[in-house]
Parts: structure tokens; C-alpha cells; sequence
């Protein structure tokens, strides 16, 4: 696609791209609240005088608490979606991370930082339960892949920018600019219009037909709402539980879900992202910590888009085969320099490998690890439990991210950072032979090709080819 053909589509579809933007700053606004963390912490527990006292026993709960709540924040946007739409819900959003921020600027107890932490939690749940909704269903088919990788984008300018801005201001006043978040997000998203799929089964049938006609500038939208009308009226007649996701019929999909919920997470990119200026203070290097996270933080930015661009060409399987590979060679410089750095062997002039295997790791997991398995998820179940099956990756990703943040912190201050680098290295590398085994290959198949391959790659090894039920 040539500039002027991508810049004529951009403005043909403008509004939809405004809203989605809009939208997705609610993401960069709780990414901030995870990404916080890195330049918070070391303020607290190295430098004098700080405005809160923690432990570092303080510092694991800070870290992992948000991890939690945000399982509620989750079931409450699935709670509240259907009954009262996207557009408030999401608004609604914004209020724990406004309470947090204030809490964090204001506040001299640890008690205070960690109920800012859980509300921050319940945000970001909430926010990650809705925004896929809602892009989906305000987007046409030409701009729905580009507006949901704005999602992705903006989560890593938010890190980008916790990590540029943090070392270099106090810590109230990194609390006072990370409210630029919320306030960007209220200010935009309260003028974008509430979901035509909601409003239509609601049956708000005005409010939905003046709601499409500003997203895609026409007023001949009359097709579009009765296709639509009809796929909520066949998609209600379909509705599963969570009960089914239980049934023998998918046990293949369950342990293809535990595989990527533990690859994805147990590969410790949370843990690099939320502790990455403390892990940087212990490498030696002619850069500071501070300096290595911006660039880890520039990193992300730059290859985050990429896989946008491969899976449907390269395929599913081939990413994660080639993504968890080069993730465990990164972590495999990492735990060898932090292992001699324990032993006692001079590794000063060193430090610059295990940077390179940070970052190597980072771009690594970018390329398919970190994108790959949401593509796979939408396609291994069935529409009618499909919901179902994304709360429960999220509830096990929730559940895995705040055991690896809050021992990570442990076995740093108990043991050394040797310890949790070797636990992500050996599991990602069983997140390899897994994804060799297990994952088939759904590149180019129908939803119903898809459901006989999983069924059958029991009976057959051979996840490349699509392998049918008798």
C-alpha cells in the first residue's frame, strides 16, 4: 500500500480513528500505572529522606498488588459491559487512577501507595475488558486491524514515557504528570460516541443508526444496522457459560490456553518492565540505570509494531517457535552474567552482554510471545464461549504476573537476580517445546477448521497440518 492510499484511507475513515484513539488513551493512562513502578521504587528505597518509608518487603507488595486487582477490575467490566454500555464503564475507569495518582502525590504511608496500587488495578482490568470490545465493534473491516494495534502502541509509549520521565523528577511530581493520562483520556473519549452494537441490543435503534453515521461520515448505514441487528439476535440465541469451557470437547483448548497464559507470563517480561531500573543498578555499564531503561523503553516502541505485520503472513506457529527461542537466548545471557556476578568473578567489562540479552529478550518477546497468543485465543474457541475463555486467560495471567512480581523482589533482596532470570530462562524454553508439541498452526484456516485441528492434534503430532475428527 503506497503513502497517499494509506493517508486517503486514514481520512475516508477518520472518525473511526479518532474514536479509536481516544479510546485507546485510556490504555497508555493505566500503562502508566504498571510502568510507574521502575523509576518509583528505587526513589524510595535508595535515596534519602523519602517521602514514603517502605521495606523492600514494602516494595514486592507496591509492585505485584496492582496485578490482582486488576482480576476484579476484569470481572467487573465483563459484570457491567452488556448492562450499561461501553462508553460510561470506560469513563468510569479513569476515577481509580485520578484517586491513585492523588493518593501517591499526597500520601506519606505505605498503606496509602498500596490502596493507590489496587485501584490502579481495578482500572486497568477494567480497561483492557472493554477496549477490544469497543474498537471491534466501531470499526469497519478496512481500519479494525490498524485501530487495534493502536492498543498495543500506546501501552508502550506509556512505558516509554514513565521510563523517560520518572528518574528525572521527584516523586510527587511523576504522580502529578502521570495524571496527564486520565486527563488526556476524559478529555477526548467524552465527545466519541457510545457502540452502535450495544445501542441496537438495547434496542436504542435512533441513538445506534446517528452513532454509525458520524463513525463512518455517511448516512446510509440502514445495511450495516440490520447485518448487525441480526448477528446480535443470532449470537444471543448462541450464548454459552463458563461451565462449558470445562467439557471434554475442549480439553485440547484448555491446555493450549495454560500454555500460552504461563509462557506468556512466567517468561518474566512483567517482572523486566516493573523492576527494569532496579535490574539495570545492578549491571555495569558506562550507561545509568535510568539511561537503560529509556532505551529498553525506545526498543519496545520500535519493534511493537511488527508483528502486526507478520502473523497473517508468516503464520502463528513459526512466531512463537522463533520469538520464545530467541527470549530464552536473551534471559540465557542474563542468568549466566548475573550467575558469575554471584560467584565473584570480576564481569565489569561485561555488563554491556547482559544489556544486549535484555534487550535482546525484549524484541525477542515483542516479535510473537507478546502478540501472537491474543490472535490464537480469538480463533481456538467457539464464538458462543469465547468471552468466557478470554476472562479466564485473564484471571490465570492476573493470578501468574502478581506470584512473579512479588517473588521476583524476594529473590533479588534473599538470593540474588541470578535465581528468577534462570526460572524465566528454563521456562520459556519449555514454553518452546510446548509451543513445538502443542500449538498448531491456524494461519489462513476458517473458525470451523480450526475447532477439527484442535480436536485432532492429539492423535496426530504433525500441528502444521490440519488434522480432522472421523
Amino acid at each position: 500500500m503506497t503513502t497517499s492510499s494509506w493517508i486517503s484511507r486514514l481520512l475516508l475513515h477518520r472518525n473511526e480513528c479518532l474514536a479509536s484513539f481516544s479510546a485507546t488513551l485510556c490504555i497508555f493512562m493505566v500503562v502508566c500505572c504498571v510502568a510507574w513502578s521502575s523509576p518509583a521504587l528505587p526513589k524510595l528505597l535508595n535515596q534519602p529522606n523519602p517521602q514514603v518509608s517502605i521495606t523492600p518487603g514494602d516494595g514486592s507488595w507496591i509492585a505485584s498488588i496492582q496485578a490482582i486487582s486488576g482480576i476484579f477490575g476484569l470481572i467487573l467490566a465483563g459484570l457491567i459491559v452488556d448492562r450499561f454500555g461501553r462508553k460510561w464503564p470506560f469513563i468510569a475507569s479513569a476515577l481509580p487512577v485520578i484517586a491513585g495518582w492523588t493518593m501517591i502525590a499526597l500520601g506519606r504511608t505505605a498503606l496509602l501507595l498500596y490502596i493507590a496500587r489496587f485501584l490502579f488495578g481495578i482500572s486497568y482490568g477494567m480497561a483492557y475488558g472493554i477496549i477490544s470490545i469497543y474498537i471491534g465493534e466501531i470499526t469497519s473491516d478496512e481500519v479494525r486491524g490498524a485501530a487495534a494495534s493502536l492498543i498495543t502502541v500506546l501501552a508502550k509509549l506509556a512505558i516509554l514515557f514513565e521510563y523517560s520521565v520518572g528518574p528525572y523528577v521527584s516523586f510527587e511530581t511523576l504522580a502529578w504528570l502521570s495524571m496527564v493520562g486520565p486527563v488526556l483520556f476524559l478529555l477526548t473519549f467524552v465527545w466519541m460516541p457510545e457502540s452502535p452494537h450495544y445501542l441496537l441490543g438495547r434496542g436504542r435503534i435512533a441513538d445506534a443508526r446517528r452513532s454509525l453515521q458520524w463513525l463512518r461520515r455517511t448516512s446510509a448505514v440502514e445495511e450495516e444496522l440490520n447485518c448487525t441487528r441480526k448477528s446480535i439476535e443470532r449470537t444471543a440465541s448462541e450464548r454459552g457459560s463458563m461451565r462449558e469451557l470445562f467439557l471434554p470437547a475442549y480439553r485440547n483448548n484448555l491446555i493450549i490456553v495454560l500454555i500460552l497464559t504461563f509462557g506468556m507470563q512466567m517468561a518474566g517480561i512483567q517482572a523486566v518492565l516493573v523492576y527494569a531500573q532496579t535490574i539495570f543498578s545492578q549491571i555495569s555499564s558506562d550507561l545509568t540505570d535510568a539511561q537503560m531503561s529509556i532505551v529498553l523503553g525506545v526498543v519496545q516502541m520500535v519493534t511493537v509494531s511488527f508483528p502486526v505485520f507478520l502473523v497473517d503472513r508468516v503464520g502463528r506457529r513459526p512466531l512463537l517457535l522463533w520469538s520464545s527461542a530467541g527470549s530464552c537466548i536473551g534471559l540465557l545471557l542474563v542468568s549466566i552474567y548475573f550467575t558469575l556476578q554471584a560467584a565473584g568473578v570480576n564481569v565489569e567489562n561485561f555488563g554491556w552482554v547482559s544489556f544486549v540479552g535484555l534487550l535482546f529478550f525484549v524484541i525477542s518477546y515483542a516479535f510473537g510471545m507478546a502478540t501472537v497468543p491474543f490472535a490464537i485465543m480469538s480463533e481456538i474457541f467457539p464464538k458462543n464461549i469465547r468471552a468466557h475463555a478470554n476472562a479466564l486467560f485473564g484471571i490465570l495471567s492476573g493470578v501468574t504476573i502478581f506470584a512473579v512480581l512479588k517473588l521476583f523482589q524476594i529473590a533479588l533482596d534473599n538470593v540474588g537476580a541470578y535465581l528468577p532470570f534462570w526460572v524465566f530462562t528454563v521456562s520459556i524454553g519449555l514454553t518452546f517445546g510446548f509451543v513445538f508439541l502443542y500449538i498448531p498452526e491456524t494461519k489462513g484456516k476458517s473458525l470451523d477448521e480450526v475447532q477439527e485441528i484442535i480436536a485432532g492434534w492429539r492423535r496426530k503430532r504433525d500441528p502444521s497440518k490440519a488434522v480432522y475428527v472421523d
